[in-house]
């Protein structure tokens, strides 16, 4: 039996000082008797309202982009130096002391009250800063909604003005290309404006100046400003008129003129933009202010070498005034190799003769090249020089991906330019991005309706993906807004030609002047008499067409002599044949040794060879073609085309007629006018499985 415990004897835990192991604060619990989490939320709050009032409100001031950015950077690094700062130091009302350890008894009324006292100061902050940011929030998307974006105004026509040509009032005619430069110089620097929605000079070059019916210029421009002007030169003097007009009322919203010599004239521009966007309330960014504040050159001669080559370059009537152009440009910089928007200009001049052909050589890429570097460095926030930059990968490099990067940034800078949007979108086309490619033509479209040659594109990219009537609906479109443009009557013949129809397309040939031969509709008229097997009217028309002296046609020419020569082959005149080819494959040898290593020209030669007999060389050549263009959707589809042709052509039956399916069903593949009449598949056509594509 257990004795019994006496009460005296009962044996009670010793009292320490020791807090037990589960009694101790937690780092989370320290945390937050420290005010930490507090603080953290509290500075995110007040950084995220500094960022705004920097990004939003120091552009105004004309602050630096590099200044703006340092702050930024000082506010992310803040955070983590006012988190150590919470965790070692208390506000009290004795001032900031240093934060004692959590102690092992009970708080006192004091400690209590002052740490309380201390949550509630933390409490009030971080309300007051969370009012702040939503007071902000909801301000920004209500009262300083309007000139936010570039997005945000681009539905709307409130801020949407069109610039109409300007009127020459000097003495000397010839004097044109000056008030069109200023003009354009002006549209330029507003479509720089996010705010703003600026119609291309492309849509307003077909209307007069000062004419009678702005209400309905207006709406076919779909904008509510017209901008008109007049410019007279006289010696070394210039006056400028410019006056902003509400077209639906006929108010005059501001005019002004400025007389100046031409030594400064230079920043007229910019003054005209920057009141123009005044005048339609559309808030500027500061990277917009100083756009419209950039002077491109002090030098009046080369101002007005800049002003003779922007009038060739928009004009563009033929490949001439493109040549025209660059010998402006270089007369430009010569006069002041620091004006960074005629090296700009330049670059994009020479990426479009190098595409062409007028000189694709090794040593023509690198002006290509050296001129697009030079403006960047010059003027690295330049939209100019990013387009130019843009153009040296696209058309001189095939470096799609590089090329989409340098638009975008161009995109940025040049909001309202439709030239922009449509270099996206032929990259996005080049890369298979087909619904992307349309998204941006359209943008184009908006951005300058009266302009064809992107509706053509989008016709283009829809009858690529086999959209056939959606394609035809918006080539007549662009008939319906220029009908009597050859040039578009003969992309309806092209059109015509492609889906098989030769009696649409020689009705259409029939109307055009006999002595419309150029590069382009030559070749039209050849493709015709080609699919209707007229090789001796095919040879004497070609036997009557001479290129302009001292023109270059490159690839083009070639492709001219390849035709003749498959006419001459399959009419029967082998020896003839023999001949051209020949001449043609020396003149693509020679394109080729000078750097021309395209696959336009590898797939001729590829065909050459095959017209002379020389079956593995045009084998190769027709692959490589097909490789040279791998990542490249639009042009690969055309260089399979090839290779089939080729494989046709030197007795490969089988690999012809396995890749034709494929060919059919490709964007941007074989067209079926092309496999209906070409005679380069008459070895197929007896086979059932042709046939059977003929059918279908």
């Amino acid at each position: 039996m257990l004795p019994a415990l006496s009460r005296h004897r009962m044996i009670y835990p010793p009292r320490t000082h020791r807090v037990p192991m589960s009694a101790q604060p937690s780092f989370f619990s320290e945390l937050q008797r420290r005010h930490v989490y507090k603080v953290g939320a509290a500075y995110a709050v007040a950084g995220w309202l500094l960022v705004q009032v920097v990004t939003q409100v120091l552009p105004i001031f004309h602050v630096s982009e590099l200044a703006q950015r340092i702050i930024v950077l000082l506010v992310i690094a803040g955070f983590p130096i006012a988190l150590v700062l919470a965790w070692l130091f208390d506000l009290t009302p004795q001032g900031i002391v240093r934060t004692g350890a959590a102690k092992d008894r009970p708080e006192s009324n004091a400690d209590l009250q002052q740490r309380r006292g201390a949550d509630h100061r933390m409490n009030y902050l971080l309300g007051g800063l969370l009012l702040l940011a939503l007071v902000y929030f909801v301000a920004e998307r209500t009262l300083l909604k309007p000139g936010a974006s570039a997005i945000a105004t681009s539905n709307t026509t409130a801020n949407s003005v069109a610039v109409l040509p300007f009127e020459n009032l000097s003495d000397d005619k010839s004097n044109a290309y000056f008030a069109q430069g200023i003009q354009d110089e002006i549209l330029t620097r507003l479509s720089k404006v996010g705010a703003l929605r600026v119609i291309s000079r492309t849509s307003t070059a077909s209307f007069g100046a000062r004419p009678d019916n702005l209400p309905e210029i207006a709406k076919r421009l779909g904008v509510d400003n017209l901008l008109e002007g007049s410019v007279q030169k006289s010696g070394d003097e210039v006056r400028i008129n410019v006056q902003l007009i509400r077209a639906a009322t006929d108010d005059h919203l501001w005019a002004e003129t400025y007389d100046r010599k031409l030594d400064n004239v230079f920043g007229v521009e910019g003054e005209v933009a920057q009141a123009i966007a005044d005048a339609l309330n559309a808030r500027l960014t500061g990277d917009e202010h100083r756009a419209m504040d950039q002077v491109p050159t002090r030098n009046a001669a080369a101002y007005d070498a800049y002003l003779h080559g922007l009038a060739a370059e928009l004009r563009f009537t033929s490949d001439d005034d493109y040549l025209e152009a660059q010998r402006y440009f270089e007369q430009a910089i010569q006069l002041d190799p620091a004006f960074a928007l005629a090296w700009a200009h330049l670059s994009i001049t020479l990426s479009y003769l190098y595409l062409n052909g007028y000189d694709h050589s090794a040593q023509g890429l690198i002006r290509l090249r050296d001129s697009a570097d030079t403006a960047m460095k010059l003027q690295p926030d330049l939209g100019e020089a990013w387009l130019a930059r843009g153009y040296y990968f696209y058309r001189g490099q095939s470096d799609f991906d590089a090329a989409l990067s340098a638009f975008q940034q161009a995109s940025r800078r040049l909001p309202n330019s439709a030239e922009v949007a449509a270099a996206i979108a032929y990259v996005k086309r080049r890369q298979g991005h087909w619904d992307e490619a349309l998204d941006q033509l359209k943008a184009a479209i908006n951005r300058d309706p009266q302009n064809i040659s992107y509706r053509i594109g989008v016709a283009e990219t829809l009858g690529a993906l086999h959209r056939y009537a959606e394609a035809q609906h918006t080539l007549d479109d662009a008939v319906a807004i220029k009908p009597d443009l050859l040039s578009l009557r003969g992309l309806k013949i092209a059109w015509y030609q492609n889906q098989g129809d030769l009696v649409a397309s020689q009705a259409l040939l029939d109307t055009l002047p006999a002595e419309f031969i150029d590069g382009e509709h030559i070749t039209l008229r050849a493709v015709q008499l080609f699919y209707q097997h007229r090789y001796a009217e095919l040879a004497q028309l070609m036997q009557h067409y001479q290129p302009q002296p001292g023109r270059r046609l490159g690839v083009q020419m070639l492709n001219l002599d390849t035709l003749l020569a498959a006419g001459q082959l399959f009419g029967g005149n082998r020896d003839a044949a023999l001949a051209t080819f020949k001449t043609a494959k020396a003149h693509a040898l020679e394109l080729r040794r000078a750097g021309n290593e395209t696959s336009f020209l590898i797939c001729n030669l590829g065909v050459i060879e095959a017209g002379l007999g020389e079956r593995e060389q045009a084998l190769a050549d027709g692959r490589h073609c097909v490789e040279l263009s791998r990542n490249d959707q639009w042009q690969n589809a055309d260089d399979q085309n090839t290779l089939a042709k080729i494989e046709a052509l030197v007795g490969e039956r089988e690999a012809a007629l396995t890749a034709l399916p494929q060919l059919l069903a490709l964007p941007n593949g074989l067209a079926p006018g092309d496999l209906r009449f070409s005679p380069v598949w008459d070895s197929l056509r007896s086979d059932p499985r042709f046939k059977k594509l003929l059918d279908s």
